[in-house]
């Protein structure tokens, strides 16, 4: 897998193989197949400097255990599960 970036301040349609599209807001990435690096429009937006693509490496949290599923906690509230009281229905 690729990652591509948008280096514009605008929302961009990048075309890919296969007749998908992948939208990306302003500064914002989003992933592609490493065959779809070869096409000619995606090239195009590289060679414009709208996007860029970069490879994906692997992830020192992921490795670690860590990654994007870490629940966080706010002081104060609850998550919900709490003892529902009788009077509350």
């Amino acid at each position: 897998m690729k990652t591509v970036s948008n280096k514009t301040q605008r929302p961009l349609s990048v075309p890919l193989p296969g007749g998908k599209t992948l939208h990306l807001g302003p500064g914002k990435t989003g992933q592609i197949s490493s065959n779809a690096v070869e096409h000619a429009r995606l090239k195009q937006l590289v060679d414009a400097g709208e996007i860029e693509i970069l490879d994906e490496g692997p992830r020192p949290t992921d490795a670690a255990g860590g990654g994007k599923n870490r629940r966080t906690t706010i002081p104060g509230h609850t998550s919900g599960s709490g003892i529902r009281r009788s009077g509350d229905r």
